[in-house]
Parts: C-alpha cells; structure tokens; sequence
C-alpha cells in the first residue's frame, strides 16, 4: 500500500503503530523510503557526483549498492551508516533517480548509471545486491570475478543453472567472501531459540505459519522469472527450518506439497529430513493490506523442550515445570546484525564468508520447494555428492 497517497488519519496511526513495534528511528526510515521510491530527478550522463560528499576517495568508503529501492534505503544503507557514517562510495539501479536519491540521502560519493563501473573501481571492496531476484546471481558472479566481496539479497539464486555458476566461482575465488540476505536466523530470539533447543536430543516438530504482504502489492514477485513466492517469500523460512534442523542432518529430505492447484500466493508443505525431524510450513500472502506487516509463529518441539516465537518478538520456552518467557520492546528479525556481520566479516582479515556448503544447500532446498509445490508432487532432495559438488544436485520427484 502506497502510505504517501493515504489520508493523514491513517497515516498517523500507522506511524504510530510501527514506532511501537520498531523504534522512532527505524519507523522514520521507512517513511523516508516510501517517499525515495517516488523520486523523480534523475542525472543525465554517465555519473553523478555528490558535492556534498566529504573525502569522496577516503579508503574507509568502500561499499557500493547495485539495486536502491526501498529495502536498500531502509535497511541496508540505513543500518550501514548507524555503523560507520562514511561507508558509501558508489550506488547503482535501473532507475537514476532512486540511485541518486540514495546516494544523496546517505553521503554517497556518486551515482552511476553503468553497474559495471562498480565491478571495475578497485576502491569498492563489498557489494550489496538488492536488485530483482532473477539478476541477483548476474551481478554477484561479476563482483566475485572482480574479487570483490558480494552480500546478496534472498534469494541468491532463482534455478539451479544460476546455482551451479555461483558455487564455481565460489570455489575459483576462495578468497573472496559471500555473504547472504537471511536475516531472521541473526535475530536474538532465533539464537536463544536454537540454544534452548541444543540443550535435548533427538529430531524436531516444526510448525510455521506466516502471513506475507497483500499479494497486489508486489507483482513482480509472482513472475516466474522471478521465482514467484517460493524464492521471493518462503524461502526465509525454508532457510530458518535448515538451520533449526542443521546442515549435517537434512539430507536427504522429502518434500511433500499440500497446496491448491494453481495456487500462487497461498502454500502448505512438508518437510521430512534425514535425521527423521519434520517441519510444516504454511504461507499466505494477505489478500488485503497486512497493517503490522508480516506475522509469523513458530512452534517447535525437541526432546522436553515445547517453544513458541511470535513475529520474533516475544519467545516462550516450556522445559518439565519450567517455562521461561522472553519479549523484546521491537521486533528484531536480524536485519541489523544481518547487515553489519557482512560488513564487518568483509573488512576483517581472517574472517570467513558463508561456507559454499551452506549456499548451496539452503538454495536447493528452496529450489526443491518450489518444484513440489509447481508439480504438486513429492520431491526427494538427495544428500551432497562430492562427485558432482553441492550446487550440481537438484531435487528429483519421486515416481
């Protein structure tokens, strides 16, 4: 929903209801991103140079953005530069305006109309991706050639070719360090979930059920270029069920769909891995405008240990007679800590990136997802095959 275009009376009250449930600063943030997604001046040439820009080639200014909508501004750039004010050197999208809006807005030292300028300036170190989910792997497999550092967005990849690639240049370029846009597993209450849960044995009961944004108000997430829901929206929470369950103890796993034939925004699935834990995902997209904006709840079960996260705010943990609650004053799903971990591992000598393992396994789960839900059959995602290495192994559906 278009919060610029709505009566005052509305708008109030949900600036109200988002400084309640994320801090003045961050709720600000958001309304500045919704009036930079209308901006109109654009630069004409090749670059814009931000007058304003102290020390534009100071060695600290080492990032750039290729993609500056709404998250890119009210995330990203905004959580950079609560960490380090002078970060920003370059900035790159589709739309010049909104390149130019936040490279001003963030002290930016230009706006370029060619992304390729970014791969060839050897100031910029890291790059952030927050494009299209079909031209995320495009732009990472170029900076990681360039043997610059890449944070990408979710999802990194959209089919299992842009896969295959990604995990080869990994491995061509071990020095260069991959980060990833899966933010809910950084949050506090995920990491004092998983400690809880490592207190017990055996496998795990999880139950997700989330409702997403109102379909209409991003088409282009359904395109299937693009991935659709699966890859624009699940995948978090395919990503989240492989962390709880761990790497190590997933695969095989079998997928079985529960979905309506040509369903696109409302999905139920089953995941069944290895080591004999289960999850079940439920997703809706909202068919109104979702006014708190995502609502998730987990329940998850392991040994004697009965949890319960609500929109990773508040977490309740049951253990025998004990019960110990935890509700945070803001919802935290890990942006923050998401973002600057990227930066940080980025610029400190000795710290890794994600493991290409991880990459790839979180990205053939939600790959798999997706060609179970499409097929509306089961699908078996095999364990690594160190033969053909982790991105060459595709879901496969059973006969």
């Amino acid at each position: 929903m278009d919060y610029t275009q709505a009566g005052y009376l509305l708008r109030a009250r949900k600036a109200a209801r988002y400084v309640s449930l994320y801090g003045l600063s961050r709720t600000l943030a958001k309304i500045r991103g919704q009036y930079h997604m209308k901006s109109a001046e654009e630069f004409s040439g090749a670059r814009w140079v931000n007058e304003r820009c102290r020390h534009p080639d100071a060695p600290e200014r080492c990032v750039a953005l290729i993609g500056c909508g709404n998250y890119a501004y009210s995330n990203i750039a905004f959580y950079l530069r609560k960490r380090h004010r002078g970060f920003l050197r370059l900035t790159y999208d589709r739309h010049k305006s909104r390149a130019m809006s936040l490279c001003r807005a963030f002290g930016g030292a230009a706006a370029v109309a060619d992304w390729q300028e970014i791969v060839a300036d050897p100031q910029v170190r890291l790059v952030f991706i927050a494009t299209n989910h079909a031209s995320h792997a495009q732009y990472a497999l170029a900076c990681i050639e360039a043997g610059k550092h890449v944070h990408i967005e979710k999802p990194h990849v959209v089919n299992a070719q842009q896969l295959d690639r990604l995990v080869a240049a990994m491995r061509r370029h071990p020095d260069t360090k991959v980060f990833l846009g899966f933010n809910r597993p950084r949050s506090a209450l995920f990491r004092r979930l998983q400690a809880s849960l490592a207190t017990q044995a055996g496998p795990l009961m999880i139950n997700w059920f989330v409702g997403g944004h109102e379909a209409a108000a991003k088409p282009w997430y359904l395109n299937p270029e693009e991935g659709g829901v699966v890859l624009g929206n699940l995948c978090h929470w395919t990503d989240l069920t492989l962390q709880l369950v761990s790497l190590h103890k997933a695969f095989p796993c079998r997928i079985v769909p529960a979905t309506p034939p040509g369903a696109t925004s409302e999905v139920v699935v089953s995941i069944i891995f290895a080591d004999r834990s289960c999850a079940a995902i439920t997703f809706f997209s909202a068919q109104a405008h979702a006014f708190e904006g995502v609502r998730e709840t987990l329940n998850v079960q392991r040994g004697g240990v009965v949890a319960n996260l609500r929109d990773f705010q508040s977490l309740t943990v049951e253990s025998g007679p004990s019960k110990t609650r935890w509700r945070l004053r803001h919802r935290d799903h890990g942006h923050e800590a998401n973002i600057v971990s990227s930066l940080d591992r980025a610029l400190r000598a000795g710290a890794a990136g994600e493991d290409v393992a991880y990459v790839a396994a979180t990205a053939r789960l939600f790959l798999a997802v997706r060609e179970a839900i499409e097929s509306g059959g089961t699908v078996v995602v095999p364990p690594e095959d160190p033969e053909r290495g982790p991105g060459r192994q595709p879901g496969g559906r059973e006969a």
